[in-house]
């Protein structure tokens, strides 16, 4: 059967950056092997089956596989297919500057995307977190981390940020370091993180590792993102991560009632960079909610024979 497909990078206003997507548009009557078979053969970091949607107001159902496992829920997946589902239904040469919502449904429930088009520029998409970040409480060995990532334990941690886990539906270990230097310095070693790392939710959590600040001048905090099991050896832009990590920036930041807007920057190292908009809003000293938003540009497209 012939499956129409697309490659879109996420998280980025410009082709060959961000984090590559497939999307593959006919994800319908594909079995879980097959699904993982073919998202192992595209080897991106993440893989959306497209199927038809369970309640018939929702805009489609999504199947999200790294090359190793399937996921519950992540960020540019839900970016990019809210983009390309968008680009594939409206023709803006005949409809013009487009604003819309979408839901798709993922594992995790369904999640509410806005989704603007504009004519010449790469798609924007901000979808709500389906739940907020939480946090779970492990025995955490620094030293442990710090040799993970080749680091001495001085390097690791910053102000009040300690390492520790937190979960929007996929679980990390966040690891917050010193500095910049400190972000390019740094080895990850699959062998000692899998050694060291909790497992939550019945999976081996994956290293987030940040910073503040960022190269982009607007960038209030700089990450990258290491798997050892998703069959991802470093990840150029993580949403889910992100959306973990507004539960740390809030307890550890202590922020304040209102509104908070910040960039996320990814990638850099690996020649991909990427920014990620996250959006949290403070009611009664609790995230009431938070949005994660970004481009995305499509590169490729074209047949699956499957």
């Amino acid at each position: 059967m012939a499956r129409n497909y697309a490659i879109y990078d996420v998280f980025t206003d410009r082709k060959l950056a961000g984090n590559p997507l497939g999307v593959i548009f006919d994800g319908e009557g594909l079995s879980d092997e097959a699904m993982q078979a073919v998202a192992s053969e595209l080897n991106l970091s993440e893989t959306v089956f497209v199927q038809p949607a369970d309640h018939p107001l929702h805009t489609a159902r999504i199947r999200i596989f790294t090359p190793a496992r399937e996921l519950p829920f992540a960020g540019h997946p839900t970016v990019g297919t809210a983009v390309a589902l968008a680009e594939r239904s409206h023709d803006l040469g005949t409809n013009g500057p487009l604003d819309l919502v979408s839901v798709l449904e993922e594992q995790v429930g369904p999640v509410r995307c806005a989704v603007k088009l504009r004519k010449g520029e790469a798609g924007f998409a901000e979808f709500t977190l389906p739940r907020n970040s939480s946090q779970h409480d492990f025995a955490l060995d620094r030293q442990a981390i710090a040799d993970a990532l080749s680091l001495n334990t001085t390097k690791v941690g910053f102000e009040n940020h300690v390492p520790s886990v937190w979960s929007a539906g996929v679980p990390f270990l966040l690891v917050p370091v010193h500095d910049l230097a400190t972000m390019a310095a740094l080895e990850f070693d699959p062998g000692l993180w899998e050694r060291m790392a909790p497992m939550c939710d019945g999976h081996l959590t994956s290293a987030y590792v940040y910073c503040r600040g960022g190269v982009h001048h607007s960038a209030r905090f700089h990450a990258r993102m290491f798997s050892a099991d998703m069959g991802i050896s470093e990840d150029p832009a993580t949403g889910s991560a992100v959306a973990a990590l507004s539960g740390a920036i809030h307890q550890f930041d202590g922020l304040p009632n209102g509104h908070h807007a910040l960039l996320i920057e990814q990638g850099i190292e690996m020649g991909r960079p990427s920014h990620i908009h996250l959006h949290i809003d403070v009611e009664d000293d609790q995230i009431a909610r938070a949005r994660i938003g970004g481009q995305a540009v499509r590169i490729a497209s074209g047949i699956l024979d499957l």
